[in-house]
């Protein structure tokens, strides 16, 4: 069981809004997790099963996962490699109590981003987690300079010309996922689950509505439309 330290905190510790997938049995410790994850700022789902998680993948878009090794219907590296053999990227910290150097060797080789042996600290886990989104985003440094845009993810702020943006907290969710995410078309569909994940009432034309108000704030060269597939970063004037 990890160690119940610091457990609320404020959110914004440095890192930016994610969906993170939490896939623990041991009730006490996923609900520990959970919380500090969420006092962090992030959304979480926590499933306790190889099944339910492989679900959960096929329907939402996570920017990270916490990953179990021993659960009650497999192993963990299972779902690991069936991830990295169909090419998804999306960063892996495993947590488990096995501690034998050759697990963590095994865990790593299978695409693991990072190891923590259970019993852990909820601090260091959010401080590896921080870590590890900032590499996935190929950002180390938290400041993004797009055009004549200059994005503070670690202040969830946005500069157009030296002049402060104010963006609306779903502007700012919507506007995160295409930075995280450089050149990548993110669908109708993802780009909901972020507003999901930060208010559980999304009309049909919600993406629609606050991508073009994020264009006229912005740039409208800000965020490209790909016609019949979704939305990308642009370039920005």
């Amino acid at each position: 069981m990890c160690k119940i330290k610091g457990l609320i905190r404020q959110a914004g510790h440095g890192t930016t809004n994610m969906r993170v997938l939490l896939i623990e049995d041991d009730t006490v410790l996923g609900a520990a997790v959970r919380d500090q994850i969420r006092a962090e700022g992030h959304s979480v789902d926590w499933v306790t099963r190889l099944d339910e998680a492989r679900e959960y993948l096929t329907s939402a878009s996570y920017g990270l996962l916490l990953l179990d090794l021993m659960l009650p219907d497999g192993r963990g590296l299972l779902l690991l490699g069936e991830m990295r053999k169909r090419g998804d990227v999306t960063p892996v910290i495993i947590l488990t109590a096995l501690d034998q150097i050759s697990d963590r060797i095994a865990g790593l080789n299978a695409g693991a981003d990072d190891y923590m042996v259970k019993p852990f600290d909820l601090e260091e886990l959010s401080a590896r987690l921080a870590a590890v989104a900032r590499r996935y985003s190929g950002n180390p440094n938290p400041l993004v300079t797009i055009g004549n845009l200059e994005i503070d993810l670690a202040a969830r702020s946005v500069r157009r010309e030296g002049r402060l943006v104010p963006l609306t907290a779903r502007e700012w969710v919507l506007f995160e996922g295409f930075v995280q995410h450089p050149g990548q078309i993110l669908s109708k569909a993802q780009l909901e689950e972020r507003i999901y994940a930060f208010d559980t009432e999304v009309e049909s034309n919600t993406i629609e509505v606050h991508v073009s108000r994020l264009r006229k704030k912005l740039d409208k060269g800000a965020i490209e439309t790909v016609r019949g597939l979704g939305y990308r970063l642009g370039g920005a004037a």
